[in-house]
C-alpha cells in the first residue's frame, strides 16, 4: 500500500487576534485601566512615592508621546490610507514620523503611556505595559506587514530594510 501523503496541519491562528477588533489605541487604555484597577485594589490608598519630578517628567513624556503618535496618524491621514490592522493601503508612506520607525504611532502611544504612568506616578500599569507591546508586535504588526508586503512587495521589502520595526 502507497504511504499516505500527509497534509499540512494549518496554522494555528494566533489565540489574541479577536482583540483586532478594538482599535490598538484603545488596547493601550484598557490595559492601563486594568492596571489602575489592580492598583486599586492592591494598594487602595497608597501612590508610589516618588518627587515631584516624576508627574513633570511624566507629563513631559506624555507630551512628547502624544506628538509621535498624532504625527503619525497624521501622516497617514494626508496619505488617505487606512489605519485599520489588515486593511490594504493606498500607498506606503515612508515619510514623516515614518522615515525614523515603521511604527511611530504605536511608538508614540508607549511613551505617552509612560508618561501617564509618571503623572499619577502608579505601579501596576507599568507591569501590564509589555503585554500590550507584545500583543502589538506579534499579533498587529506581523499582520499590518503581511498585508504590506502583498499590496506593495519589493517597494515594502526596501522599505523594512532601511527603516526599523521600532526605532
Amino acid at each position: 500500500m502507497p504511504a499516505r501523503r500527509r497534509e499540512r496541519e494549518p496554522r494555528a491562528e494566533n489565540p489574541l487576534r479577536f482583540l483586532l477588533r478594538i482599535p490598538v489605541p484603545w488596547v493601550f487604555v484598557l490595559t492601563y485601566l486594568l492596571g489602575v484597577a489592580i492598583e486599586l485594589i492592591l494598594r487602595p490608598q497608597t501612590q508610589l512615592k516618588t518627587q515631584a519630578g516624576v508627574s513633570v517628567a511624566g507629563g513631559v513624556l506624555f507630551a512628547i508621546g502624544a506628538a509621535i503618535a498624532g504625527w503619525g496618524l497624521l501622516t497617514f491621514r494626508r496619505a488617505r490610507t487606512t489605519t485599520v490592522p489588515g486593511e490594504a493601503s493606498a500607498q506606503l508612506v515612508s515619510w514623516g514620523p515614518y522615515r525614523f520607525t515603521r511604527n511611530p504611532m504605536y511608538v508614540g502611544l508607549i511613551i505617552a503611556y509612560l508618561g501617564e504612568v509618571g503623572i499619577l506616578r502608579q505601579f501596576w500599569p507599568v507591569i501590564l505595559l509589555p503585554l500590550t507591546i507584545a500583543y502589538v508586535n506579534w499579533t498587529v504588526i506581523p499582520l499590518e506587514e503581511a498585508k504590506l508586503k502583498e499590496v506593495f512587495g519589493a517597494d515594502y521589502d526596501r522599505y523594512r530594510a532601511r527603516v526599523g520595526r521600532w526605532i
